[in-house]
């Protein structure tokens, strides 16, 4: 009886990819956590952040694949399915945190008060 040959290294090529979008994203800014706790106060900074680490993602993901063509649907499987997995993460927890209307967990002066030095 004939047994199937599954190819390991295309699903590790898969995890790789994935792997470094959450690894990215992760390195540019907090935790969907965060960001739903402190949306009044940050929202709009988390989100340019996952904004850029998408981008960064998507630059090591097409590296990826031009060195190693054959991997191409992985790689683009793995990248594209975690950068929506992490997107959808911070856009859910930056619209619940936003909802809530509690404060966050920290002190920020507002705009005026840190022109003219006051402190919170």
């Amino acid at each position: 009886m004939p047994v199937a040959r599954i190819d390991s290294d295309k699903g590790a090529t898969f995890l790789i990819s994935a792997g470094i979008v959450y690894e990215i994203i992760a390195a540019a800014c907090s935790s969907p956590q965060t960001t739903e706790i402190n949306a009044d106060t940050r929202s709009e900074t988390l989100m340019k952040w996952v904004h850029i680490g998408l981008l960064q993602s998507a630059a090591f993901i097409a590296v990826a694949i031009m060195i190693e063509p054959s991997s191409k649907k992985e790689i683009l499987a793995g990248g594209l399915g975690a950068a929506g997995a992490m997107y959808v993460s911070y856009a859910y927890a930056r619209r619940c945190g936003l909802k809530d209307g509690m404060p966050g967990t920290e002190d920020r002066p507002s705009p005026q008060m840190a022109r003219l030095g006051l402190q919170v």
